[in-house]
């Protein structure tokens, strides 16, 4: 699969390639929900809240460096300012031994409060430096990710550039994610999801395991949020509010939110079907994500992509076995 994405922008035009890398860009935020919430069982419904921290920050940030081979030092610091609103929001959250269905409607509230506060700074009073937040309107005006080249020359992360690095960027997160969650920090995080009160009383710290997994998670999501904005060059409060922070829940669960496989190949599944109906009808597409979500509760809770892949592999199974018993 990696060698079909890799050779892929050889036979694709431009526009395709540009549009994968888009895609691409909001996996990050759905691996980061698969650790959360498949993982560690914290349902959160915060990640739009750390992509929207990650992807004004850069923004802010970008414009104030003044573009250039500083939108990398950009990107460093969104991704910082992202784990620390982390941290802080859920050092309030885990000690203060919030859990189950509270923890998604504190994680939803902190969304809404930060897409209602972005939605009414449409005044020219509301800039940071040179950059102006823009309301409803979204920000604009950051440059591209880019990197110094030869001769006073530089290369910007656009189309092509731009896939490949997220293409890599994304093989690193996964392997990484991949190594922890078979580590002993990842068996530990999985007795807490199974029952964090035998694991504090094996000697534990659950908070601490919780508060790492929350801000890994979210810093994820904030990388998403920076991808886009650099993609874009545009963010705007429309990709934070409600029907947004749903759309993670949505692509992590019908892909199987105990796999991160499952999840980053469901989740840009689902993304390029749902961008497919968008183009015709927006309602339709929501509807859609909805009867998603229902199916999955209702048919296959364990997720769509992970029953199927297990359904292939016992089948192939059952057939080796029949074949060497002949």
């Amino acid at each position: 699969m990696l060698a079909a994405v890799l050779v892929y922008p050889v036979f694709a035009d431009s526009y395709s390639v540009g549009n994968s890398a888009y895609l691409l860009a909001w996996v990050f935020m759905a691996l980061g929900l698969c650790l959360l919430w498949g993982y560690a069982g914290m349902l959160s419904f915060g990640q739009t809240f750390f992509f929207g921290i990650g992807g004004y920050s850069y923004g802010v940030l970008a414009i104030n460096f003044g573009g250039g081979g500083m939108t990398f030092v950009a990107l460093v610091l969104a991704l910082a300012f992202a784990a620390i609103a982390a941290v802080i929001l859920g050092y309030f959250m885990i000690w203060g031994r919030i859990g189950g269905v509270f923890f998604g409607i504190v994680t939803l509230s902190a969304t809404l409060v930060l897409a209602f506060f972005l939605g009414q700074t449409a005044g020219p009073e509301w800039r940071i430096g040179s950059a102006r937040l823009n309301g409803f309107n979204g920000m604009k005006g950051m440059d591209p990710l880019c990197i110094p080249w030869f001769g006073g020359s530089q290369i910007y992360f656009e189309g092509t550039y731009l896939y490949y690095l997220v293409v890599a960027l994304l093989v690193i997160v996964y392997l990484g994610l991949r190594m922890l969650v078979n580590s002993r920090f990842g068996n530990v995080m999985v007795a807490i999801r199974e029952d964090p009160q035998r694991a504090e009383l094996l000697g534990y710290d659950v908070r601490k395991y919780q508060l790492i997994t929350f801000v890994i998670g979210s810093v994820l999501a904030g990388l998403s949020g920076a991808i886009y904005t650099s993609w874009g060059q545009f963010i705007a409060p429309s990709s934070i509010g409600l029907p947004a922070a749903a759309m993670p829940i949505v692509w992590v669960a019908f892909s199987g939110r105990s796999d991160l496989t499952s999840v980053l190949v469901g989740a840009f599944f689902i993304l390029y079907v749902f961008q497919m109906i968008t183009v015709e009808s927006q309602q339709a597409a929501l509807v859609l994500m909805g009867a998603m979500m229902l199916a999955t509760v209702l048919v296959a809770p364990q997720g769509f992509v992970l029953g199927i892949t297990r359904w292939i592999g016992r089948f192939a199974s059952r057939r080796k076995t029949a074949a060497e018993k002949a």
